[in-house]
Parts: C-alpha cells; structure tokens; sequence
C-alpha cells in the first residue's frame, strides 16, 4: 500500500526519530560529565536543585521527541490545513517521564529493561497520535484508547518517580500541577472533537496537585503516593467526559465513585 493511503506513518520516519530519541538517553551513559547545583537562599528558605548532564539530554530528547513529532503527523493525508499542536503533547510528556526515572537507573539490567521499556512506550505514542489524526481510521478507537491507558501510565510513573526520589514539595506540586493538567486536557481531547477543555483541565490539575500536597509527608511508599494521585485523576476526568457527552450528574458519578473507591483501597492495603 503506498504510504498517502496508508493509516500508518512510514517505518523509516519512525525509526530515525525514535532512535534520535533514544541517542539521547544512551549518550548519558556513555558520556560523563560533573554536576552543578543551582541554590537559591533566603532568609528562613534554602532550595537547590542539582543539575546533571542527563538533565540537559531529557530536556533535548523532549524537544526532539517534538519536533520529531510535528515532522512525522505532517506527511499525513488527513492533516490539511489543520493544526498538529494536540498530537505533540503526549510524545513530548512521554519523553520526559522516561528520562527522568532512566537517569536515576543504576547502570546494568535494570537500566537496559528500563531504555527497552521506554522505547516500546515512545512506538506506541507515535504511531497512536499517528492514527488519531483521521477519526475515520479502522484502528482509531485502539489508538485513542492506547493513549488514554499510556496517558494515566504516565502520571503513575511521573508521581511514583517524584516520591522515589525525595522531591521537595515547591518542586512536586507544580510538577503535578502541570503533568495533570496537561494529561487530562489531551485524553479530554480525544473525543473526536475540537473543543479543549481548560477549565477542566486546570480544575483537575489543581485538585491533583492540592492532594499531593496533602499526602506529601504521609508514609506512603512511591506505588502508594503514585496510585492516590492517578485515581483522583482518572476519576475526574471521567467524570469530566461523561458530563460534557450531557450524562445526568447522579449516573456519572457512580463510575468514578468506583474508580476512586478502588484507587485508595489499593493505596491502604499494598
């Protein structure tokens, strides 16, 4: 099948721009480099953020992720004269939530499982977002369904990360402020319509971050404090959904309600 009637991007398109990807997170590894520390003291207040060369190559793999990504969706028959700027967000986000766990990977298998995991993540994004572009495509529903499941994945991962590594709270909560506002405006997207919903989004960006906040300094293992914040997440974006498809307000609550229930059911008893 020639590729303008194909619902597939071209394989080689794929490959140079997930492994132009991955080259930046492998170069990390291979080159070393000393650290800095950026530190900001006032009186009562001390922050310093350290700063690496893995930190520099997330941010790069993140903008290459894209760039990458405007270059891929604009060989699509569908796109026309329509804007690409919704299908850069989730590889962009994905690129960053695996750079950051990788670059606290000790060398050696758990850091080689961690690269091949990101790259079957970074596959899936792009052909995903790919696909989405024509709602007429036979694989369109997997497709958005892939990235609503990646999506919620991803805020699991970025959270248990923030935990694991010990962030203090001024960076965590902006951190989850921004991540969850952005997740729950793309899959918020993905109804096949154009309308974007910012005030839901920014709603649900400031609950999750309020929580995390609030369960900051409870003794909550990283799965636990990941979880207890993806529920709230996933709860309220649904219920988002359900509302704007004019669902009464007491049928779409129940599903979240379950949702959520079960969320912090697991968190109590992991």
């Amino acid at each position: 099948m020639q590729e303008n009637r194909s619902y597939l991007p071209s394989a080689d398109r794929v490959g140079v721009l997930v492994a132009s990807v991955l080259l930046s997170f492998a170069l990390t590894r291979i080159v070393q480099s000393p650290s800095f520390t950026v530190t900001l003291e006032l009186p009562g207040f001390y922050f310093a953020v350290p700063l690496t060369l893995g930190t520099f190559m997330t941010l790069l793999a993140a903008a290459l992720a894209a760039a990458g990504m405007d270059w891929l969706t604009r060989f699509h028959p569908s796109l026309g004269t329509k804007t690409n700027i919704e299908h850069l967000m989730l590889p962009t986000i994905t690129t960053f939530v695996i750079g950051a766990p990788l670059s606290l990977l000790p060398n050696g298998t758990s850091w080689w499982v961690g690269f091949a995991f990101g790259t079957a993540l970074l596959v899936i994004v792009f052909l995903s977002e790919y696909i989405t572009i024509d709602p007429s495509a036979p694989s369109y529903a997997l497709a958005r369904a892939g990235l609503t499941a990646l999506s919620y994945s991803l805020f699991m991962i970025l959270t248990t990360f923030l935990r694991f590594s010990g962030a203090r709270m001024i960076v965590m909560v902006p951190a989850i402020f921004i991540f969850a506002a952005l997740i729950s405006l793309r899959i918020l997207h993905l109804d096949g319509t154009d309308r974007w919903d910012f005030p839901w989004a920014m709603g649900l960006g400031i609950i999750c971050a309020q929580i995390g906040a609030g369960l900051h300094y409870w003794p909550l293992s990283p799965i636990q404090f990941g979880l207890a914040l993806t529920g709230p997440l996933y709860a309220l974006t649904m219920l988002s959904a359900s509302l704007a498809e004019n669902i009464p307000l007491r049928r779409a609550v129940v599903g979240p309600a379950i949702v959520l229930s079960l969320a912090w059911f697991s968190v109590i008893f992991l």
